[in-house]
């Protein structure tokens, strides 16, 4: 019988995180109401309310260019994991020993119940984490351009509609300048998990492992 854990054992690294998130978020909403309003009385306008501010385009637009690249950073290293390896890092499945994810799903008692159930049930439940994924980075992307349209009707530029924004210069760059960000933090870890480890972090592989030791 397996033993019973109290409820931040069970779920810390999720409640933490998402406590950090909320944190952050508040400061980025408050920090971002200070500058907006700033920046609107060096324009003679008058300063909004907190709640205006967060239907405004500012605070529409810079949270969702951020979430953009978080769940694409998260998406694509999910999906390249699967056939792509790096020789010695942690974050890699092996390149030799066969990988308990790789092994065809069985329906068992405890399996949940798309492998039960089998067919397309467990053909999208086998990639869900990757569409899941998908699936937020193409809001998040739609709702960053939806934010980009309201910031300009607020700057009192002129848009023509709402796909005009994926062919404005400033939408990709603030696409590509968070992108390049993401990207390089996940080949950070990747890189330096080869070479450096972390004593009881299930990121790190075991502190005597050689450095050509791939995967966990």
């Amino acid at each position: 019988m397996k033993q019973q854990h109290p409820f931040f054992k069970r779920n810390g690294l999720l409640v933490v995180f998402v406590t950090f998130m909320l944190i952050s978020l508040v400061g980025q909403a408050y920090t971002g109401w200070e500058e907006y309003n700033q920046e609107r009385q060096e324009q003679q306008l008058p300063a909004i309310a907190m709640g205006q501010y967060l239907v405004s385009g500012h605070f529409i637009q810079t949270t969702f260019e951020n979430w953009e690249s978080e769940f694409l950073q998260m998406g694509m290293y999910v999906f390249m994991t699967v056939f792509l390896f790096q020789q010695g890092s942690a974050e890699s499945k092996s390149l030799d020993e066969p990988e308990a994810v790789d092994r065809k799903p069985q329906a068992h008692q405890h399996a949940p119940w798309p492998v039960r159930k089998g067919g397309i049930y467990l053909a999208i439940y086998q990639n869900s984490l990757s569409l899941v994924f998908l699936g937020l980075f193409i809001t998040s992307l739609f709702l960053h351009a939806y934010g980009t349209l309201k910031n300009f009707a607020e700057e009192g530029k002129q848009v023509s509609s709402y796909w005009q924004v994926f062919l404005e210069n400033r939408f990709w760059f603030e696409s590509f300048q968070n992108w390049q960000s993401e990207f390089l933090s996940v080949a950070a870890i990747v890189f330096f998990s080869i070479y450096l480890r972390q004593h009881g972090s299930p990121e790190s592989k075991p502190v005597d492992a050689p450095h050509s030791e791939t995967g966990k």
